[in-house]
């Protein structure tokens, strides 16, 4: 269920971007849907190869940073495959890649799965209620 969040939402930003950036063009809603799926699996099966080298330069001290610059270049890789989609420009593929990072943590923290509750990721509301 946290995956067709974060992929609807995902596409929710980014054809919300394109309606309110000139730089940024999407064909329709089945675009961006299409769009959060493909840059969702280069993120899991391409993005760590790139991340874990530059995190490795960084001492892990710049990961979030890392991550959304590596989402970006994703982004524009997309950019260049698929005709319906199209950002001008690396600085609206950086503003997507923290568009869709804050969108992930808004639904990471108000959803959250219970691995993320057990790892201490987030605390759940039952905890946090003890707590009170």
């Amino acid at each position: 269920m946290n995956l067709i969040l974060h992929l609807l939402l995902d596409a929710a930003v980014i054809f919300g971007l394109a309606y309110l950036m000139p730089q940024i063009d999407v064909k329709n809603f089945g675009t961006a849907v299409l769009i959060a799926l493909v840059l969702g699996l280069l993120n899991f099966f391409v993005g760590w190869v790139i991340r874990f080298p530059l995190n490795l330069i960084t001492f892990f001290l710049l990961t979030g940073i890392v991550r959304i610059l590596v989402t970006a270049v994703l982004l524009k890789i997309i950019d260049k495959f698929m005709d319906s989609f199209t950002i001008v420009g690396f600085w609206p593929a950086v503003l997507i890649a923290v568009a869709v990072a804050i969108a992930g943590l808004l639904i990471d923290r108000s959803a959250p799965t219970p691995e993320m509750v057990e790892s201490g990721y987030v605390v759940s509301l039952l905890s946090s209620l003890r707590l009170a």
